[in-house]
Protein backbone atom coordinates (compact mmCIF):
# COMPACT_ATOMS: atom_id res chain seq x y z
CA UNK A 1 0.00 0.00 0.00
CA UNK A 2 3.01 2.07 0.58
CA UNK A 3 4.11 2.03 -2.51
CA UNK A 4 0.79 2.71 -4.28
CA UNK A 5 0.26 6.01 -2.29
CA UNK A 6 3.90 6.97 -3.25
CA UNK A 7 2.97 6.31 -7.04
CA UNK A 8 0.20 8.59 -6.33
CA UNK A 9 1.93 11.14 -4.49
CA UNK A 10 4.38 11.30 -7.52
CA UNK A 11 1.66 11.01 -9.90
CA UNK A 12 0.10 13.95 -8.16
CA UNK A 13 2.98 16.12 -8.05
CA UNK A 14 3.90 15.68 -12.15
CA UNK A 15 0.08 16.29 -12.79
CA UNK A 16 0.82 20.05 -10.12
CA UNK A 17 3.88 20.60 -12.23
CA UNK A 18 2.23 20.13 -15.77
CA UNK A 19 -0.17 22.41 -14.59
CA UNK A 20 1.55 25.27 -13.49
CA UNK A 21 3.45 24.88 -16.73
CA UNK A 22 0.47 25.38 -18.75
CA UNK A 23 -0.70 28.05 -16.57
CA UNK A 24 2.69 29.93 -17.38
CA UNK A 25 2.44 29.20 -20.50
CA UNK A 26 -1.17 30.72 -20.88
CA UNK A 27 -0.45 34.21 -18.78
CA UNK A 28 2.88 34.20 -21.06
CA UNK A 29 0.89 34.39 -24.19
CA UNK A 30 -1.92 36.67 -22.55
CA UNK A 31 0.67 39.30 -21.54
CA UNK A 32 2.55 39.03 -25.36
CA UNK A 33 -1.13 39.58 -26.83
CA UNK A 34 -2.09 42.37 -24.64
CA UNK A 35 1.22 44.07 -25.25
CA UNK A 36 0.88 44.04 -29.10
CA UNK A 37 -3.35 45.35 -28.88
CA UNK A 38 -2.14 47.89 -26.49
CA UNK A 39 0.75 49.08 -29.38
CA UNK A 40 -1.89 48.65 -32.07
CA UNK A 41 -5.04 50.49 -30.55
CA UNK A 42 -5.92 54.16 -30.41
CA UNK A 43 -5.47 55.95 -26.57
CA UNK A 44 -9.06 55.50 -26.71
CA UNK A 45 -8.97 52.24 -26.68
CA UNK A 46 -6.21 51.38 -24.42
CA UNK A 47 -8.40 52.97 -21.96
CA UNK A 48 -11.46 50.84 -22.92
CA UNK A 49 -8.87 48.15 -22.94
CA UNK A 50 -7.82 48.70 -19.06
CA UNK A 51 -11.14 49.02 -18.22
CA UNK A 52 -12.55 45.64 -19.39
CA UNK A 53 -9.11 44.02 -18.03
CA UNK A 54 -9.70 45.19 -14.22
CA UNK A 55 -13.51 44.37 -14.78
CA UNK A 56 -11.68 40.81 -16.07
CA UNK A 57 -10.19 40.15 -12.88
CA UNK A 58 -13.30 40.90 -10.80
CA UNK A 59 -15.60 38.33 -12.77
CA UNK A 60 -12.81 35.79 -12.92
CA UNK A 61 -12.94 35.72 -9.22
CA UNK A 62 -16.62 36.31 -9.34
CA UNK A 63 -17.47 33.04 -11.44
CA UNK A 64 -15.29 31.22 -9.72
CA UNK A 65 -17.21 31.69 -6.53
CA UNK A 66 -20.61 31.05 -8.31
CA UNK A 67 -19.95 28.22 -11.00
CA UNK A 68 -17.05 26.77 -8.86
CA UNK A 69 -18.46 27.00 -5.51
CA UNK A 70 -21.98 27.56 -6.27
CA UNK A 71 -22.53 30.71 -3.99
CA UNK A 72 -24.27 33.58 -5.16
CA UNK A 73 -23.07 36.85 -4.47
CA UNK A 74 -24.66 39.95 -5.31
CA UNK A 75 -21.91 42.13 -3.30
CA UNK A 76 -18.72 42.12 -5.58
CA UNK A 77 -19.52 45.76 -6.62
CA UNK A 78 -19.37 46.75 -2.68
CA UNK A 79 -15.64 44.53 -2.18
CA UNK A 80 -14.51 46.47 -5.37
CA UNK A 81 -15.16 49.44 -3.61
CA UNK A 82 -13.10 48.02 -0.79
CA UNK A 83 -10.33 47.49 -3.02
CA UNK A 84 -10.56 50.97 -4.65
CA UNK A 85 -10.84 52.92 -1.46
CA UNK A 86 -7.88 51.14 0.27
CA UNK A 87 -5.56 52.04 -2.93
CA UNK A 88 -6.98 54.91 -2.90
CA UNK A 89 -6.17 55.82 0.83
CA UNK A 90 -3.02 54.43 0.38
CA UNK A 91 -1.58 56.19 -3.24
CA UNK A 92 -2.82 59.50 -2.54
CA UNK A 93 -3.11 60.00 1.76
CA UNK A 94 -0.32 57.92 2.88
CA UNK A 95 2.00 58.40 -0.47
CA UNK A 96 2.42 54.59 -1.08
CA UNK A 97 4.20 53.61 -4.42
CA UNK A 98 1.39 51.71 -6.49
CA UNK A 99 2.50 47.90 -6.76
CA UNK A 100 2.41 47.98 -2.78
CA UNK A 101 -0.58 49.72 -2.49
CA UNK A 102 -2.79 47.29 -4.65
CA UNK A 103 -0.95 44.50 -2.62
CA UNK A 104 -2.06 46.15 0.62
CA UNK A 105 -5.81 46.59 -0.94
CA UNK A 106 -6.31 43.35 -2.63
CA UNK A 107 -5.31 41.95 0.98
CA UNK A 108 -7.92 44.47 2.91
CA UNK A 109 -10.03 42.90 0.28
CA UNK A 110 -9.40 39.55 1.08
CA UNK A 111 -9.88 40.30 5.09
CA UNK A 112 -13.05 41.28 4.46
CA UNK A 113 -14.03 38.54 2.05
CA UNK A 114 -12.89 35.71 5.12
CA UNK A 115 -15.71 37.82 7.19
CA UNK A 116 -18.34 37.04 4.66
CA UNK A 117 -16.96 34.07 3.67
CA UNK A 118 -17.26 32.57 7.25
CA UNK A 119 -21.17 34.19 7.45
CA UNK A 120 -21.89 32.75 3.96
CA UNK A 121 -21.00 29.19 5.32
CA UNK A 122 -23.86 29.36 7.30
CA UNK A 123 -26.21 30.43 4.96
CA UNK A 124 -27.74 29.17 1.41
CA UNK A 125 -29.24 30.40 -1.75
CA UNK A 126 -31.51 33.20 -1.75
CA UNK A 127 -30.59 33.86 2.27
CA UNK A 128 -26.84 34.25 1.00
CA UNK A 129 -27.61 36.58 -2.05
CA UNK A 130 -29.77 38.87 0.32
CA UNK A 131 -27.01 39.36 2.65
CA UNK A 132 -24.02 40.01 0.48
CA UNK A 133 -27.25 42.59 -1.32
CA UNK A 134 -27.54 44.58 2.17
CA UNK A 135 -23.98 44.68 1.59
CA UNK A 136 -23.53 46.19 -1.71
CA UNK A 137 -26.58 48.92 -0.40
CA UNK A 138 -24.96 49.38 2.93
CA UNK A 139 -21.73 49.84 2.37
CA UNK A 140 -20.78 52.79 -0.11
CA UNK A 141 -22.95 54.84 2.53
CA UNK A 142 -20.32 54.89 4.38
CA UNK A 143 -18.33 57.11 2.25
CA UNK A 144 -20.95 59.68 3.25
CA UNK A 145 -21.26 59.26 7.03
CA UNK A 146 -17.35 59.48 7.21
CA UNK A 147 -16.83 62.50 4.83
CA UNK A 148 -13.57 63.49 5.96
CA UNK A 149 -11.98 60.39 5.21
CA UNK A 150 -13.65 58.86 2.17
CA UNK A 151 -14.43 62.84 0.38
CA UNK A 152 -18.07 62.08 0.68
CA UNK A 153 -19.91 61.75 -3.22
CA UNK A 154 -16.70 63.71 -4.57
CA UNK A 155 -14.98 60.48 -3.38
CA UNK A 156 -11.19 60.84 -3.18
CA UNK A 157 -8.61 61.57 -6.16
CA UNK A 158 -5.43 60.27 -7.27
CA UNK A 159 -3.09 61.00 -9.55
CA UNK A 160 -1.85 59.41 -12.71
CA UNK A 161 0.42 56.86 -12.45
CA UNK A 162 3.47 58.64 -14.20
CA UNK A 163 5.49 55.86 -16.34
CA UNK A 164 8.98 55.08 -15.64
CA UNK A 165 11.50 57.03 -17.73
CA UNK A 166 13.18 54.01 -18.72
CA UNK A 167 9.85 53.49 -20.97
CA UNK A 168 10.72 57.16 -22.31
CA UNK A 169 8.69 60.65 -22.09
CA UNK A 170 5.97 59.68 -25.15
CA UNK A 171 4.36 56.62 -23.95
CA UNK A 172 1.10 57.22 -23.37
CA UNK A 173 -0.69 57.73 -19.84
CA UNK A 174 -3.52 55.37 -21.19
CA UNK A 175 -1.16 52.56 -22.75
CA UNK A 176 0.60 52.66 -19.52
CA UNK A 177 -2.71 51.83 -17.35
CA UNK A 178 -3.80 49.11 -19.53
CA UNK A 179 -0.48 47.75 -19.18
CA UNK A 180 -0.85 47.95 -15.15
CA UNK A 181 -3.93 46.58 -15.63
CA UNK A 182 -3.53 44.12 -17.44
CA UNK A 183 -0.60 43.09 -15.29
CA UNK A 184 -3.11 42.80 -12.93
CA UNK A 185 -5.58 40.48 -15.62
CA UNK A 186 -2.85 38.09 -15.84
CA UNK A 187 -1.50 37.88 -12.47
CA UNK A 188 -5.48 36.69 -11.20
CA UNK A 189 -5.25 34.35 -14.73
CA UNK A 190 -2.53 32.43 -13.72
CA UNK A 191 -3.78 32.23 -10.10
CA UNK A 192 -7.39 30.91 -10.25
CA UNK A 193 -6.12 29.08 -13.59
CA UNK A 194 -4.13 27.10 -11.76
CA UNK A 195 -6.65 26.88 -8.89
CA UNK A 196 -9.66 25.51 -10.88
CA UNK A 197 -7.43 22.69 -11.45
CA UNK A 198 -5.84 21.95 -8.28
CA UNK A 199 -7.19 20.27 -5.50
CA UNK A 200 -8.67 22.79 -3.96
CA UNK A 201 -10.89 23.64 -7.28
CA UNK A 202 -12.04 20.08 -7.10
CA UNK A 203 -12.53 20.11 -3.83
CA UNK A 204 -14.70 23.55 -4.72
CA UNK A 205 -16.48 21.36 -7.31
CA UNK A 206 -17.59 18.57 -4.66
CA UNK A 207 -18.74 20.96 -2.39
CA UNK A 208 -21.20 22.72 -5.10
CA UNK A 209 -22.36 19.23 -6.75
CA UNK A 210 -23.11 17.60 -2.79
CA UNK A 211 -22.29 19.51 0.29
CA UNK A 212 -23.36 16.34 2.55
CA UNK A 213 -21.31 13.83 0.28
CA UNK A 214 -18.50 16.69 -0.39
CA UNK A 215 -18.48 16.10 3.83
CA UNK A 216 -18.51 12.55 4.23
CA UNK A 217 -15.51 12.11 1.69
CA UNK A 218 -14.03 14.36 4.55
CA UNK A 219 -13.96 17.90 3.04
CA UNK A 220 -14.27 20.55 5.43
CA UNK A 221 -17.15 21.91 3.52
CA UNK A 222 -17.29 25.79 5.88
CA UNK A 223 -13.37 26.06 5.00
CA UNK A 224 -13.36 25.30 1.11
CA UNK A 225 -16.23 27.71 0.74
CA UNK A 226 -14.70 30.48 3.23
CA UNK A 227 -10.99 29.71 1.11
CA UNK A 228 -13.98 30.46 -2.26
CA UNK A 229 -15.22 33.93 -1.00
CA UNK A 230 -11.71 35.01 0.01
CA UNK A 231 -10.28 34.04 -3.48
CA UNK A 232 -12.99 36.09 -5.39
CA UNK A 233 -12.93 38.79 -2.76
CA UNK A 234 -8.56 38.95 -3.33
CA UNK A 235 -10.05 39.58 -6.85
CA UNK A 236 -12.33 42.01 -6.62
CA UNK A 237 -10.19 44.15 -4.34
CA UNK A 238 -7.76 43.98 -7.07
CA UNK A 239 -10.03 44.90 -9.93
CA UNK A 240 -11.03 48.34 -7.46
CA UNK A 241 -7.36 48.95 -6.49
CA UNK A 242 -7.17 49.12 -10.52
CA UNK A 243 -10.08 50.67 -11.11
CA UNK A 244 -9.07 53.45 -8.90
CA UNK A 245 -5.28 53.84 -10.71
CA UNK A 246 -7.09 54.08 -14.65
CA UNK A 247 -10.12 56.39 -13.25
CA UNK A 248 -7.92 58.43 -10.60
CA UNK A 249 -10.64 58.11 -8.72
CA UNK A 250 -12.53 56.33 -5.93
CA UNK A 251 -16.70 57.29 -5.62
CA UNK A 252 -19.69 55.85 -4.32
CA UNK A 253 -21.18 56.43 -7.27
CA UNK A 254 -18.77 54.11 -9.11
CA UNK A 255 -20.02 51.09 -6.95
CA UNK A 256 -23.89 51.32 -6.95
CA UNK A 257 -25.89 48.17 -6.60
CA UNK A 258 -26.29 48.23 -10.34
CA UNK A 259 -22.79 47.25 -10.58
CA UNK A 260 -22.85 43.72 -8.42
CA UNK A 261 -26.30 43.21 -10.70
CA UNK A 262 -24.43 43.63 -13.91
CA UNK A 263 -21.21 41.90 -12.57
CA UNK A 264 -23.43 38.62 -11.76
CA UNK A 265 -24.97 39.20 -15.18
CA UNK A 266 -22.04 39.12 -16.71
CA UNK A 267 -20.89 35.85 -15.70
CA UNK A 268 -23.89 34.05 -16.63
CA UNK A 269 -24.15 35.96 -19.78
CA UNK A 270 -20.32 34.93 -20.66
CA UNK A 271 -20.24 31.56 -19.30
CA UNK A 272 -20.96 30.86 -15.67
CA UNK A 273 -17.53 28.65 -13.94
CA UNK A 274 -15.28 29.67 -17.19
CA UNK A 275 -12.28 32.09 -17.05
CA UNK A 276 -13.04 32.53 -21.07
CA UNK A 277 -16.57 33.16 -20.33
CA UNK A 278 -15.65 36.02 -17.26
CA UNK A 279 -13.25 37.39 -20.87
CA UNK A 280 -16.53 38.06 -22.66
CA UNK A 281 -18.41 39.14 -19.80
CA UNK A 282 -15.86 41.64 -19.48
CA UNK A 283 -15.69 42.59 -22.83
CA UNK A 284 -19.72 43.08 -22.91
CA UNK A 285 -19.35 45.39 -19.69
CA UNK A 286 -17.36 47.72 -21.53
CA UNK A 287 -18.20 47.98 -25.27
CA UNK A 288 -22.22 47.73 -25.19
CA UNK A 289 -22.60 50.82 -23.22
CA UNK A 290 -20.43 52.86 -25.22
CA UNK A 291 -21.98 51.05 -28.82
CA UNK A 292 -25.70 51.82 -27.94
CA UNK A 293 -24.24 55.22 -27.22
CA UNK A 294 -23.01 55.47 -30.34
CA UNK A 295 -26.40 54.32 -31.44
CA UNK A 296 -28.58 56.94 -29.60
CA UNK A 297 -26.52 59.95 -31.01
CA UNK A 298 -26.91 58.53 -34.31
CA UNK A 299 -30.39 58.58 -34.34
CA UNK A 300 -30.64 61.82 -32.36
CA UNK A 301 -32.63 60.37 -29.44
CA UNK A 302 -33.56 62.41 -26.23
CA UNK A 303 -31.29 62.49 -23.16
CA UNK A 304 -33.89 60.12 -21.19
CA UNK A 305 -34.19 57.56 -24.16
CA UNK A 306 -30.07 57.38 -24.50
CA UNK A 307 -29.47 57.07 -20.98
CA UNK A 308 -31.97 54.37 -20.10
CA UNK A 309 -30.88 52.53 -24.01
CA UNK A 310 -27.58 50.64 -22.45
CA UNK A 311 -29.91 49.19 -19.63
CA UNK A 312 -32.79 48.12 -22.09
CA UNK A 313 -29.83 47.06 -24.75
CA UNK A 314 -28.25 44.80 -22.04
CA UNK A 315 -31.04 42.95 -21.14
CA UNK A 316 -32.23 42.03 -24.76
CA UNK A 317 -28.71 41.09 -25.07
CA UNK A 318 -29.00 38.99 -21.95
CA UNK A 319 -32.09 37.45 -22.19
CA UNK A 320 -31.54 36.45 -26.14
CA UNK A 321 -28.19 35.19 -25.44
CA UNK A 322 -29.77 32.87 -22.77
CA UNK A 323 -32.18 31.22 -25.20
CA UNK A 324 -29.78 30.74 -28.13
CA UNK A 325 -27.05 29.83 -25.69
CA UNK A 326 -28.05 28.39 -22.14
CA UNK A 327 -24.40 27.76 -21.00
CA UNK A 328 -23.48 31.07 -21.79
CA UNK A 329 -21.19 32.65 -24.81
CA UNK A 330 -18.58 30.61 -24.21
CA UNK A 331 -20.50 27.54 -24.17
CA UNK A 332 -21.82 28.69 -27.43
CA UNK A 333 -18.53 28.60 -29.15
CA UNK A 334 -17.53 25.41 -27.63
CA UNK A 335 -21.01 23.83 -29.16
CA UNK A 336 -19.84 25.82 -32.05
CA UNK A 337 -16.61 24.03 -32.44
CA UNK A 338 -18.03 20.97 -31.38
CA UNK A 339 -20.30 20.64 -34.42
CA UNK A 340 -17.70 22.52 -36.76
CA UNK A 341 -14.96 19.65 -35.47
CA UNK A 342 -18.04 16.76 -36.73
CA UNK A 343 -18.98 18.09 -40.11
CA UNK A 344 -14.73 18.06 -40.91
CA UNK A 345 -14.67 14.67 -39.59
CA UNK A 346 -18.05 13.29 -41.54
CA UNK A 347 -16.69 14.88 -44.68
CA UNK A 348 -13.42 13.55 -44.08
CA UNK A 349 -14.91 9.84 -43.99
CA UNK A 350 -16.97 10.43 -46.89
Amino acid sequence: MSAIAARARVGRARIGELTLARGLLLALVAAAALFVASELLSSFADLELAEGLYFFCVLAGLTVLTGLSGQISLGHGALMAVGAYGAALLIGEQHWALVPALAAATAITAVVGLLLGAAATRLRGPYLAGATLAFAVGLPALADKYSSTFGGENGLVVNPPNPPSGLGSSLPLERWEAWIAGAGAVIVLFTLHNLVRSGYGRAMRAVRDDEIAASLCGLRVARVQTLAFVVSAACAGLAGGLLTVVLQLASPGAFQLSLSLSLLTAIVLGGLGSLVGAAWGAAVLVLLPSWTRDIANSFSLSTKVSSNMPLAIYGLVLVVAMLAWPSGIQGGVRAGGARLRALVRSRRGG
